[in-house]
């Protein structure tokens, strides 16, 4: 009886043994279920984040949130490893920002934050405390703003190139101060260049924040400002088009690009060379762009003829409207003979102490192979069509851009008071310049656009400053034509980049494409270095299209 006690007493032990280790598992499989679906709900849908916060390709990611669950959370990775959060549980989280930076950096962040209407993704280029590196912040908000995510990412190296450029010139501006100690006229541009390039440094890293890009779209959110896209790398329509899916695409990233750092739509768009083909415009629509501008005669040759020529917009069959280039506006800038900026006292681009100072001295501040370039300190003016060159005098240039700046708002008073009483809306004068040739070839141009606008604001005169855009929502009812296949190239077609010496570029070109689109085609799925490869040979056709390298 003993043994059978014993046995029994044994066997309950075994079976309870047996229970609790089937509870244990019973516990860990339910632990094990609960944060799979825990770890499987929170994963973070990858095309929700790619267009608003970073691009796929930045190596280093850093995200930054606070959820119900944890504490904040600081995550460094490659995109493919972002820790998974549910995104439901997202809140906004400004004061981890605030442990981060300078208290100024987190005010000024706030004060601009504050203001944010939620509606596109924020960006916002700050330092951290301690660290000589500068990010870029952007609060992502997804799913109409029910949640935000907060992403920065390192771009110290684009900063401290700028930065390098301008020290740089700093540091040669103030060897030249001491060089040209003995030539009171030198020494006295010397300075001028010193006080410039210091200035210059000081608006870029204390006032604009290392970020220029956000300083003209505050001016574009704020309504004073219109700024359109362009073709992703300026490739030109009128070749590019025997396949039209290189057109497409040239399209579709520029307004990609545009959406990703001035977070809304663009409406217009610049036809690189202004070259315009009808074979673009559906493109042009599918993309949500609204108008464009063309040369002049791409309007005044326009199929029927425009009953305003180029003072007014036209639509083309396809909904896609184009303004024409103002013929005497353009003229009195652009004119090699009688432009402006042909002034004798305007400073001589082409004379640069780093073609003409001693080799020795000048190699720091050119090219790292040793090769001259321009430097950007410049000490001569026009003068006139001789070899001989006087002394660039600043004051002299600034009386002439004054003087020319109140010719062109007489001469567009005159036009626009010969023009309004033979129309039923008021004339529109599209003036438009590559930025390029103010500051670069036109070192006073920039001032000569200042002093305009003050005498426009200022002055007495019958017409306000008004971009395309509004010129349309103020005027709907435009004429219906078909703008001409046109450039705004020599004699105003495409022999700028089709002729002799270029002509062998475009088959290469064109096999490119058409290889692009199959490759595209044959991949449509495709994932991981597989995609990253496709990519890199999109963005090689892309560069390759460029119409600069047809005639450079």
């Amino acid at each position: 009886m003993k043994k059978i006690i014993m046995a029994a007493g044994e066997n309950s032990q075994t079976i309870l043994l047996g229970i609790l280790v089937i509870i244990c598992i019973i516990i860990v499989l339910n632990m094990i279920s609960f944060f799979y679906k825990k770890y499987k709900n929170s994963h973070f849908n990858k095309n929700d984040l790619t267009n608003q916060i970073f691009d796929e390709d930045q190596s280093q990611l850093y995200v930054l949130v606070r959820t119900k669950d944890f504490k904040v959370l600081f995550i460094s990775s490659r995109f493919q490893e972002v820790f998974h959060i549910a995104k439901e549980r997202i809140v906004v989280d400004v004061q981890v920002l605030k442990e981060m930076v300078e208290e100024s950096v987190y005010r000024d962040f706030m004060k601009k934050y504050q203001s944010w209407n939620q509606e596109n993704s924020f960006k916002y280029s700050f330092k951290m405390k301690d660290v000589d590196q500068w990010f870029v912040l952007t609060v992502s908000a997804i799913e109409n703003g029910k949640y935000h995510l907060f992403a920065f990412y390192d771009h110290s190296e684009d900063v401290l190139k700028e930065k390098d450029y301008l020290k740089k010139l700093i540091e040669l501006s103030k060897k030249e101060v001491i060089r040209t100690a003995g030539n009171e006229r030198l020494n006295r541009l010397s300075h001028y260049y010193l006080d410039r390039y210091s200035n210059d440094l000081h608006l870029f890293k204390d006032v604009f924040n290392c970020d220029l890009i956000s300083q003209f779209k505050h001016f574009q959110d704020i309504g004073v400002l219109e700024i359109i896209t362009c073709g992703a790398t300026h490739g030109y329509f009128p070749i590019l088009y025997v396949n039209e899916k290189t057109v497409k695409a040239q399209i579709a990233v520029g307004v990609q690009t545009y959406k990703r750092y001035f977070g809304r739509q663009p409406r217009g768009i610049w036809l690189p060379e202004c070259g315009y083909v009808p074979e673009a415009d559906k493109y042009l629509k599918e993309f949500g762009i609204e108008y464009v501008i063309t040369e002049s005669h791409g309007i005044l040759y326009a199929d029927p003829t425009p009953v305003y020529g180029t003072f007014a917009p036209i639509v083309s069959p396809e909904g896609v409207v184009a303004f024409g280039r103002d013929i005497e506006s353009s003229r009195q800038v652009w004119s090699s003979i009688n432009g402006y900026p042909g002034d004798f006292n305007y400073r001589e681009f082409y004379r640069d102490i780093g073609y003409e100072a001693d080799y020795d001295y000048i190699k720091p501040y050119i090219a790292h192979n040793g090769v001259r370039v321009h430097t950007g300190i410049k000490y001569y003016r026009i003068t006139g069509k001789t070899e001989q060159k006087d002394y660039y005098d600043v004051q002299w240039a600034k009386d002439s851009a004054e003087k020319q700046a109140g010719h062109f708002l007489d001469c567009r008073t005159k036009q626009i008071a010969n023009l309004a009483p033979c129309m039923d809306k008021p004339p529109i004068i599209l003036c438009p310049y590559d930025a390029e040739l103010y500051g670069h070839w036109w070192y006073e141009g920039p001032y000569w656009l200042y002093i305009l606008f003050k005498k426009i604001y200022y002055d007495d005169c019958n017409f306000k400053l008004i971009t395309p855009s509004e010129y349309i929502d103020k005027y709907p009812e435009i004429q219906v034509a078909s703008p001409c296949r046109s450039s705004w190239g020599a004699n105003g077609y495409s022999e700028v980049w089709l002729n002799h010496s270029n002509d062998y570029v475009h088959k290469h070109l064109h096999v490119a494409g058409d290889r692009m689109c199959e490759l595209a085609n044959l991949y449509p799925d495709s994932k991981g270095w597989q995609k990253k490869a496709l990519n890199q040979c999109a963005r090689e056709l892309l560069l390759a299209q460029s119409s600069d390298w047809l005639f450079i």
